[in-house]
Order: structure tokens, then C-alpha cells, then sequence
């Protein structure tokens, strides 16, 4: 049982029914300051229900508490403050997580499916820094939801289709030359993309020309499709290298082309519900709230995002019978989920109530926006390459003889790339700054990394075996070690929120917090020093890597037992 529940049963006994533990337990906070207790209950709601002022209700019921489980039990004004029994708080946490081992805080498999829309690169385009923000926040929110008992359904919905590519064609045809782009796929691709963009920025006919070479891609044109499938092809051997950089797999890599034949099921969905109209020569499904229709199909016959994600869409709840669906999709896309829910809405999917945008910022260079299309892109392989080089170098700086410095380096710079990313709340954008990124001083990856890897030093220097303690009274009452219990306490709600929000980045912060902590505490305490405490303290320091290195998975990133 953990702090909130055993406060929320307290409370539930005192006050007959006038709230229920869920409502308890949501109203429960966190002091600001220790001294005034672990955990506190407003009496404010309760001053209508039972005409009383708050600060006499809160006298009341710190009187009739039970302190069983409790240090005291004292009331601050309108507040009840709870003063947690430390020792047998720190025995049960510790216990718990010596039992569970990395398996703490996991919940049984529910057997429902959560399909995760990620990654999403397109095609004969660089994967940039652009494109990491959906591949790790989506990984990352798969491990949290299987974490919790779901199956997460991983989709690299892959930009395979669209008018692009009869841009790129039409380039291609202008200026390509066959063989460089065979020798150097992606980097001759881009200059074709950015030499055409250019170009049709003052030729409105090139981008005719694109669409004329879309239109006949979409009807399956031969010479239109073999060099789509060509480009394809040669992204996709760019792209599975960059995955297996980073560690991230999919279940399924149906991209945009894989729904261009199951569209015309939407639109006779569409046709037979009286939903389409016409509008301006093209097709759309009027909305209301909405300052412009779906667009369907537009005059010329060429099908638009939203069809295809429509299609996509239905095709996912039959295949996959989702309890979720989460699009991890950048914010400025967010009126074209709006849209989508909408559309699916008015075609009687109920299910479209289980559809979630999970919006991202931006990733900036010294404040400015990237673009592929301008060709301000910062390049991801290469990237990962110099973090790696950076990690290498200061472990060679601070510990030349280790072993696996390699692998090391590895898991230290992508890892650096990662969970720099995911520290930032989804919503916020970040500047790109390869120094900070893999410093391991600060609110960073290898700071995490090191500091897991300084508790299995300890443990190793120990000899310590779990098995041994698990049993016993381990009782630490001193405050550095309390505040560490705490928030190994706190874990479970922690993953939670992150699954409820869609927000790794709670783990993120969690996982920095929890390394400060026990970075203040080791500064301050001898824990392999022979004492009464011994067992108590290895313990803490056991369990307190468990729970760093399993929020390091939760976040796609590698905890090194050496660094």
C-alpha cells in the first residue's frame, strides 16, 4: 500500500462517507516543506457538506485519526497534515522493490491493444532532428502503457505518398542523374527536393507539373510508381540503420501508399451517409465548429491526408481493436486531428472518442526553425555518430581502463540524444545543443547514467545480495534517506500520470530528481561503513538502481553497470 492509498483509507474511515477514496485521494497534496508532513488534506471541500469552517474540521478529524502507519497525525489551519511512520515506510518500500526487482510497479496485461502512430519520416528525405521527437516520445509511450498492462501497437505511419513525390519526380526528370543518386541516395534525393522548391517558388508551373505526376502515382502510372518505389527503397535502408541507432523496432511500417486502395471505401462510407458535398469543384464533409470543411477530394481527383488517415483510421480499429489510438504528431498538425475525430464522429464511429493527438514543439538551431524543404536541416546519423564521439571522450578522460568502452560510449551518447529530448515537456520546444545534450553534469541523460552506475559500484564493493535482506527491518529514518524513499514510493503513480498525460517527460524529471537525491545522500553518508544501518543503507541504494535503470527503459535509453 502506498502513502496516498494508506492516507485515503485513514481519512475514509473519520469521514463517514462524504467522500469516496478516489475523491480523497485526489484531493491529497504534497507540502511545500517537510516540516509540515509527507502528505496533507484540504478541508475546504468539506466546509459546505458539513457547515463547518474548514480549520474546525481539520481539528476534528486529526483527533479521531488512527495512527497506525502514522508518526502523528496534526492539523495546520485548514489542512490535515500526515506525518508518515518513516521506518515502517522505508521497510516496506525497500522490501517491495528488493521482491519485484525491475518488475516493481508493473501491472498485469489487461489484453487491450494501444496503437501508437510514430516516427512518421518521409520518404527521400534525410531523417533529421526533426523526426526524433515522435520516434522517441512514441517508443517511450509504448514502454510506459506495456509498463502498465497494455499491449502498445507500434506504426511507423511512413510519409510514402502525397504531392512531394510528384515534385521530387519532376526533379528528378529536370536534373537527376541516375548514378550519383545510386551512389548517395538520400543526400542527392535532398538536393533534387531543394533545388525544385526553389525553383517552384517563382515557376507556379512546377507545381502543376508535381501534381500532374501525383495524379498519375495515385492511377499507377508505370513510370511514375518505379521511381517511387526506387526512392522508397533507398529511404528505407537509410531509415532502418537510424532505427537500429537507436533501438526502436515497429509492429507495422504501412506508410500513406499502403491506404491508397482502401479510400474509395471511406468515400462510399461517406457517399452513403449523406455526408459529402461539393464545394468550389472538390469534395468535403461540411463541420460544424469548424471555420473550413474536411477536404475530401480536391477538383482534380487527387485524395488529401485526411482521406487516407480516415482510411487508416478504420483500418486500425478492425486489425487491431484498439482501446486507444495516440497520433504522436507535431502541435501544428492539430486542427487536422480535430478534423479527422470529427469526420469519424459524424460516420457513427464512436471509437473516435479512443483517437488522441499527442502534440509536440518544435526543435530549433540557435532559435531557428528547420526545414528539409530549404534545406536547414540538422542531420540525425550524423549527429548520433558525434555524440557517441563526445561520450567516448570523457570516458577516456575519467575512466581509460574501462571495459566495453565502446558499447558504453554508445549507450552514454544516443542515450545523451534521447533523454534530452524526452526532459522536456511535449508541448515545449528546445533548442539543439549538442555540448549540454552529453554533459554529465546537470539535468542530463549521463548524469542518470552515472549516477546507476556509481550505485552498482557500491553494491559490487559490497557483495550485496538482495536475497539476504529481504525480510528484515530496514529502517532509515534520516531525512536525506527519507526524501529518497519517497519518490521510490512514488514510481508507480509517476508512470501513471506519464500514461495518463502522455508525458514521458514526467519520468524524465522523476529519474533526474530521484539521481540528486541519492547523489546528496551518498555525499553525506558512509554506506559500506560497518554499522547497524548497513543493510538498510545498501538496500536503499539497491533499490534506488533498480528504479533508475527502469525509468531509463521506460525512456528507450541504456543504464551501463560501468562507466
Amino acid at each position: 500500500m502506498n502513502d496516498k492509498q494508506l492516507v485515503s483509507q485513514a481519512l475514509a474511515a473519520v469521514l463517514d462517507n462524504a467522500l469516496s477514496i478516489d475523491d480523497i485521494s485526489n484531493l491529497l497534496e504534497t507540502p511545500k516543506k517537510s516540516e509540515m508532513g509527507d502528505l496533507a488534506f484540504p478541508a475546504f471541500s468539506l466546509a459546505k457538506t458539513l457547515r463547518k469552517a474548514p480549520q474546525m474540521i481539520a481539528a476534528d478529524i486529526a483527533e479521531k485519526i488512527s495512527s497506525d502507519g502514522f508518526e502523528k497525525v496534526v492539523a495546520t489551519g485548514p489542512y490535515v497534515n500526515f506525518f508518515l511512520d518513516k521506518s515502517a515506510t522505508a521497510t516496506a518500500v525497500l522490501s517491495e522493490i528488493l521482491s519485484e526487482g525491475t518488475a516493481y510497479a508493473t501491472l498485469e496485461q489487461t489484453g487491450e491493444n494501444v496503437a501508437i502512430d510514430m516516427s512518421s519520416p518521409n520518404i527521400a528525405k534525410p531523417f533529421s532532428i526533426g523526426h526524433l521527437r515522435s520516434t522517441v516520445i512514441g517508443d517511450a509511450l509504448a514502454k510506459i502503457y506495456q509498463k502498465i498492462g497494455y499491449n502498445p501497437v507500434k506504426i511507423n505511419h511512413l510519409g510514402d505518398w502525397g504531392k512531394q513525390f510528384g515534385m521530387l519526380i519532376v526533379a528528378y526528370k529536370k536534373y537527376g542523374n541516375e548514378a550519383a543518386i545510386r551512389q548517395n541516395p538520400i543526400s542527392e534525393l535532398l538536393k533534387l527536393y531543394v533545388q525544385i522548391n526553389a525553383e517552384a517558388a517563382d515557376d507556379p508551373t512546377v507545381d502543376i507539373e508535381a501534381r500532374d505526376w501525383f495524379l498519375k502515382l495515385e492511377n499507377g502510372d508505370a513510370e511514375a510508381l518505379a521511381l517511387w518505389q526506387w526512392f522508397r527503397d533507398e529511404s528505407l535502408v537509410e531509415f532502418d540503420r537510424i532505427y537500429t541507432e537507436l533501438g526502436v523496432e515497429f509492429d507495422s511500417m504501412n506508410g500513406e501508399a499502403f491506404y491508397n486502395d482502401k479510400m474509395d471505401e471511406i468515400i462510399d462510407i461517406l457517399s452513403e451517409k449523406g455526408l459529402l458535398t461539393e464545394s468550389e469543384g472538390a469534395t468535403v464533409v461540411e463541420l460544424e465548429g469548424f471555420e473550413n470543411p474536411a477536404l475530401i477530394k480536391k477538383s482534380d481527383g487527387a485524395t488529401l491526408y485526411i482521406t487516407r488517415d480516415l482510411a487508416a483510421a478504420l483500418y486500425r480499429k478492425r486489425t487491431y481493436k484498439f482501446a486507444k489510438s495516440l497520433y504522436v504528431v507535431g502541435q501544428e498538425q492539430s486542427g487536422h486531428f480535430k478534423q479527422l475525430k470529427a469526420v469519424l464522429k459524424k460516420m457513427d464511429y464512436d471509437w473516435s472518442d479512443d483517437i488522441y493527438h499527442v502534440p509536440f514543439g518544435l526543435v530549433t538551431k540557435e532559435g531557428k526553425k528547420l526545414s528539409t524543404r530549404k534545406g536547414n536541416v540538422i542531420l540525425l546519423e550524423p549527429t548520433l555518430h558525434e555524440a557517441v564521439k563526445r561520450a567516448q571522450a570523457q570516458i577516456d578522460a575519467k575512466n581509460p581502463d574501462l571495459p566495453n568502452k565502446g558499447a558504453v560510449a554508445h549507450a552514454v551518447g544516443v542515450g545523451a540524444i534521447k533523454f534530452y529530448d524526452l526532459k522536456n515537456e511535449r508541448l515545449n520546444g528546445y533548442d539543439f545543443n549538442l555540448e549540454e545534450m552529453v554533459s554529465f553534469e546537470g539535468e542530463t541523460g549521463p548524469y542518470v547514467q552515472y549516477a546507476h552506475a556509481r550505485i552498482q559500484s557500491i553494491l559490487r564493493k559490497a557483495d550485496f545480495q538482495p536475497d539476504a535482506v529481504v525480510g528484515k527491518t530496514l529502517a532509515l529514518t534520516d531525512d536525506e534517506s527519507w526524501e529518497i524513499i519517497k519518490l521510490l514510493q512514488a514510481f508507480p503513480d509517476i508512470i501513471a500520470r506519464a500514461a495518463r498525460t502522455f508525458e514521458p517527460s514526467a519520468i524524465a524529471k522523476y529519474a533526474i530528481n530521484l539521481a540528486q537525491a541519492f547523489n546528496k545522500y551518498y555525499a553525506h553518508t558512509r554506506i559500506l561503513d560497518e554499522n547497524a544501518e548497513k543493510d538498510a543503507r545498501l538496500a536503499l541504494a539497491y533499490a534506488t538502481g533498480i528504479v533508475l535503470k527502469e525509468s531509463l527503459r521506460l525512456l528507450g535509453v541504456d543504464a551501463p553497470e560501468e562507466m
